[in-house]
C-alpha cells in the first residue's frame, strides 16, 4: 500500500497525493454482468426539486452489485482480480465460485488473487472468510459486520476500517467499533475477518477543488456569509462570526445530542462513540 506525491509543478499538483493503483489493481474493466448503470440525481427528488445541496456533475459511473449478505454457505470461491470501486474507498475482490456463479465483495488487507475464501458456519476465521460472530475467535479484527441476522454487512465497510469482537454474552457477541462505540450484535450475525484494504485511503488529497467536482461535489457556501433570511448565522455589518454555530434549521452543530434518547437500540449501546 502506497501513495503517490507530485512535484508542484502546477498549483494543484503542488497538495496533490493519491493512492498508488499499481501492484493493488488486477484488472481495469469490471465484470459486465454484476455492473448497472447508475443514473445522477444532481440532488433532485422524484418531483423535480433540489432536496440535497451542493450536487451534481461529476464522471459517470457504474454500480458493482456488491454480495454483502455471502450467503453462498460452503462453497469455496477463488479471488480472480482486486478492482477499484469508483463509488467507495475500499477495493473490491471479484470471485469466481465453484458452482459457476460469481459475485464482488470488500476486498480487505492480505487478500490476494487466486486465493480461496469461504462463507458459512464451517468455515475457518480466516481473511477473507464470511461466518457467524458465535464462530469467531475473541479478539480477532472483523469487518463488513451485519447489525441484524441475514441483513446484509452495515458496519466498518469504509477503507482501512476494523471492528474488534472483544467478548460475548449470552446470545450477543460484543463488538468495539471504529468510531469506538462499543455495542452487542446478535452472535447469528455475519462478520468477514479481517481489515478493509486500501488503509492508505486516509492519506489522500486531492489537491484541488476540480478534484471534488469530478466527484459530483459543486461548491459549498457557508453560513455566515449568506442572509439572515438564509441561515441562523447570517448577515451581520462587516464580517461577523456569526454567533453559535449551527445547522441551517437551526440545530446547535457542537455539543447538541441528536440522537432519540427513546431509540430502541440503545439498549444494545454499552459505550458511546468517541467524540
Amino acid at each position: 500500500m502506497a501513495v503517490r506525491k507530485f512535484k508542484p509543478t502546477t498549483p494543484g499538483q503542488r497538495h496533490k497525493i493519491i493512492g498508488v493503483f499499481k501492484g493493488q489493481i488486477t484488472a481495469t474493466t469490471p465484470e459486465k454482468s454484476l455492473t448497472v448503470g447508475k443514473r445522477s440525481t444532481g440532488g433532485r427528488n422524484s418531483s423535480g426539486h433540489l432536496s440535497t445541496r451542493y450536487r451534481g456533475g461529476g464522471h459517470k459511473r457504474k454500480l458493482r452489485l456488491i454480495d454483502f449478505k455471502r450467503k453462498n454457505d460452503g462453497v469455496p470461491a477463488t479471488v480472480k482480480t482486486i478492482e477499484y470501486d469508483p463509488n467507495r474507498s475500499a477495493r473490491i475482490a471479484l470471485l469466481y465460485y465453484k458452482d459457476g456463479s460469481k459475485a464482488y465483495m470488500i476486498a480487505p488487507n492480505g487478500l490476494e488473487v487466486g486465493q480461496i475464501v469461504v462463507s458459512g458456519p464451517d468455515a475457518a476465521p480466516e481473511v477473507g472468510n464470511c461466518l457467524p460472530l458465535a464462530n469467531i475467535p475473541v479478539g480477532t479484527l472483523i469487518h463488513c459486520i451485519e447489525l441484524r441476522p441475514g441483513q446484509g454487512a452495515s458496519m466498518a465497510r469504509s477503507a482501512g476500517t476494523f471492528a474488534q469482537l472483544t467478548s460475548r454474552e449470552g446470545d450477543y457477541a460484543i463488538i468495539k467499533l471504529p468510531s469506538g462505540e462499543t455495542r452487542k450484535v446478535l452472535l447469528t450475525c455475519r462478520a468477514t475477518v479481517g481489515v478493509v484494504g486500501n488503509s492508505d485511503h486516509a492519506l489522500e488529497s486531492s489537491g484541488k477543488a476540480g478534484r471534488s467536482r469530478w466527484l459530483g461535489r459543486r461548491p459549498h457556501n457557508r453560513g455566515v456569509v449568506m442572509n439572515p433570511v438564509d441561515h441562523p448565522m447570517g448577515g451581520g455589518e462587516g464580517r461577523q462570526s456569526g454567533g453559535h454555530p449551527r445547522s441551517r434549521t437551526g440545530l446547535y452543530a457542537k455539543g447538541l445530542k441528536t440522537r432519540s434518547p427513546k431509540k430502541h437500540s440503545s439498549k444494545y449501546i454499552i459505550e458511546r462513540r468517541k467524540k
